[in-house]
């Protein structure tokens, strides 16, 4: 892990009181990596793609992402993942990461389309970030406190998302029949924020609670990602993990 990496991992979970069920974060001075898969239990050459995306949990800064698409779904096996709602959101930021079609496996890092996937270096030489972002559990009310400094566009945007990990499939049929797959950072709920004008010197405030209720067998993150407007591009994001 470089130094840029632990002094941003050190700086994510600020404090934490179990008993209370409380909990905050903070992100760090750099900008945190965002990876997204767009995935498919019906996809035969997905799993690689999901084994890859798994092996960034030793990377406490990334906040991973995996969309699991439904049009898989009507060629022999649906995935118990997937989400209409997940299909428009790789078509509509085709415009954002520069690819010109949908497809499985799909990578994206901090924006960009990544079919080198395999080879993507996540997370070196990071930038620093123009935007921060705080984050509190309160029972089952996530807050959110987001500051512009001043390299921040004029116009920001935010989604929330919900991840779990440690969920196992043993698929009975279509192109992975026979095959059990395991996949981490499983999008559970996703919420797009309306864009807002940053007021400088004035942080904007969010409130999220999640509609899917929290598994014990399969721990979460609540995930916050502030972008650019304009371009969509991410500016910081942060995952709650308590």
């Amino acid at each position: 892990m470089s130094l840029l990496t632990a002094a941003a991992a050190a700086c994510l979970v600020c404090a934490q009181a179990n008993a209370a069920n409380t909990c905050s974060a903070r992100s760090g001075p750099t900008v945190a990596p965002v990876v997204e898969l767009y995935t498919s239990e019906g996809c035969n050459s997905c799993p690689p793609a999901d084994r890859w995306l798994s092996a960034l949990k030793s990377r406490p800064d990334v906040v991973g992402l995996a969309f699991h698409v439904d049009y898989w779904d009507r060629l022999g096996w649906k995935d118990r993942f997937a989400s209409a709602e997940f299909t428009r959101r790789q078509s509509e930021q085709q415009s954002v990461n520069g690819a010109r079609f949908s497809y499985t496996p799909q990578v994206v890092v901090d924006g960009h389309d990544r079919k080198d996937w395999p080879r993507a270096n996540v997370g070196n030489e990071r930038a620093k970030a123009p935007v921060s972002i705080e984050l509190a559990h309160d029972g089952a009310n996530v807050s959110a406190k987001i500051e512009a400094g001043p390299d921040a566009p004029l116009r920001l945007a935010a989604y929330w998302a919900v991840t779990e990990f440690g969920h196992r499939s043993a698929v009975k049929a279509g192109e992975n029949e026979g095959v059990t797959l395991d996949h981490d950072y499983v999008v559970r709920e996703y919420v797009p924020i309306s864009a807002w004008t940053v007021q400088r010197g004035a942080a904007q405030k969010l409130s999220f609670t999640p509609s899917v209720a929290a598994d014990p067998a399969h721990p979460r993150k609540v995930n916050l990602v502030v972008i650019d407007a304009a371009s969509g591009r991410p500016l910081q994001a942060l995952g709650l993990g308590c």
